[in-house]
């Protein structure tokens, strides 16, 4: 296992000393079995050989003390926070773009700045009401945001579910750990989308999630949680729009939709105001929205948030709305937008990591010390041609948990997706999140796209 393992690790170390080998890979064989029983895949876009994988998943958990987990918290409740301060601002008064804190042109000529938000205010005013927050470490105390993902977070399934194989499959090692509950999280879920309903809501809100349909890549995880959360998964086609309400075919006839929580992106959701060719939403759906009918979670704009050139500002982001220090801090990172930064990075391409700012799922960005000088050639000519679509990031020294490999037990690089809720009832998460490890020996890319795979996360309770 490496070096002397932190205190919370010491009851999983004499544990898998003193289990077989043979015993460990049997229950990764019978947790993968599982996964595949209840489909739980996920799509490659572009891979003609591989429509749908199992995410592999390891069964030596990662673990954080509740003391760690105290200071995270804190954190992550202060950053999103300030995430939906930031939102209602720039689709408002925007006082922190008049106040110089931010370039006016990385927000108002930014792709993802949505003109149909402007003056239009969600109930409550709260955007991201679901906000997976990536965090690697570095040390036993050095924490870092990698970036904020405030549009559509996808994973939670899998925290969900990694959590019931290791109750299932490895009792004896679940027991002898005092682990914080992460099955709440579909109650708290709901309980935060049917605090935003809109005013105009009469009795209890009807909430439903909107998904693409059984193509998406996320299909699973949009089934497994209207599931859990005892709601309709509905599809475009399965609403209208009629007064400036949104509702839903039932074999009752329609049905009042108060709150949507989508899992479609902006783009898509009104063929009326965003893409016209659209099939996936609902032809009205902004103006049921606009009109105080209805709750859309997250809310419309809120995909401004993930760019990681905004991202880059979130200390200075943090100390305008809440006049603090950000208690988590941000990865070092250079704006390629910026001539200096441009320059700084150009020239030591082969050590930085260099990502697209509207990129995800670990695509269309460059691990320097891992790339041929072809590739790096080839990415310094997108920069020079583009330099504003990309920034980028030293290599960070990533903490590594043991995991259980073909060749035994080794050690691999993590990081940590929590899950924050945030509604009228406040800000809650539930202790732990998703885990993703780089499955590949060396590899500092986690994403399931590129192979990587999950873990189970403990908070130890006390």
């Amino acid at each position: 296992m490496g070096s002397e393992p932190r205190q919370a690790y010491a009851a999983l170390k004499a544990w898998l000393d003193e289990t077989p080998s043979a015993y460990l890979q049997t229950r990764r064989a019978q947790a993968e079995l599982f996964f595949r029983r209840i489909g739980i895949t996920f799509a490659v876009y572009g891979d003609a050989q591989a429509d749908e994988r199992l995410i592999p998943f390891d069964i030596i958990p990662r673990i954080l003390s509740a003391r760690e987990w105290a200071g995270l918290e804190r954190g992550l409740i202060q950053r999103v926070n300030a995430l939906n301060a930031f939102l209602n601002d720039i689709y408002g008064k925007q006082e922190i773009l008049k106040a110089g804190v931010l370039p006016e042109e990385l927000i108002l000529r930014n792709p993802q700045f949505c003109l149909p938000a402007i003056g239009r205010a969600p109930p409550h005013g709260i955007y991201t009401h679901i906000a997976g927050i990536d965090i690697v470490r570095t040390g036993p105390d050095d924490f870092y945001v990698l970036e904020d993902n405030a549009r559509t977070p996808s994973g939670v399934s899998y925290m969900i579910e990694n959590r019931e194989v290791m109750l299932r499959l490895l009792p004896e090692l679940t027991e002898q750990h005092r682990i914080a509950p992460v099955e709440t999280y579909p109650e708290l879920l709901l309980s935060t989308l049917q605090s935003v309903a809109p005013k105009r809501c009469r009795g209890e809100p009807t909430v439903a999630v909107l998904t693409p349909g059984f193509h998406n890549s996320a299909y699973y995880e949009h089934s497994f949680l209207a599931d859990k959360l005892g709601v309709e998964l509905v599809e475009g086609s399965d609403l209208s729009v009629q007064g400036d309400v949104l509702y839903m075919r039932t074999t009752d006839g329609p049905q009042r939709i108060d709150v949507l929580y989508r899992r479609v992106d902006d783009a898509f959701l009104d063929p009326l105001v965003f893409n016209p060719a659209s099939v996936l939403g609902v032809p009205g759906l902004m103006s049921a929205f606009a009109t105080g009918n209805l709750a859309i979670a997250n809310a419309i704009g809120t995909g401004i948030a993930d760019d990681k050139a905004v991202y880059s500002y979130m200390p200075e982001i943090v100390r305008f709305y809440t006049g603090e220090e950000a208690i988590l801090k941000n990865v070092p990172t250079w704006r390629c937008r910026e001539p200096d930064a441009l320059a700084y990075v150009l020239e030591h391409l082969s050590e930085l990591v260099v990502k697209e700012v509207d990129g995800s799922g670990g695509y269309g960005m460059l691990v320097g010390p891992h790339a041929t000088s072809t590739q790096i050639d080839e990415f310094a000519a997108k920069l020079r041609h583009d330099p504003a679509k990309f920034i980028a990031q030293p290599t960070l020294a990533l903490s590594t948990c043991p995991t259980l490999v073909d060749e035994g037990i080794a050690p691999r690089h993590v990081d940590l997706r929590p899950f924050v809720l945030t509604g009228a009832n406040g800000v809650r998460i539930v202790p732990g999140g998703l885990t993703r490890v780089a499955m590949k020996q060396g590899s500092l890319v986690v994403n399931s796209s590129q192979g990587g795979g999950t873990k189970d996360t403990w908070v130890l309770d006390g």
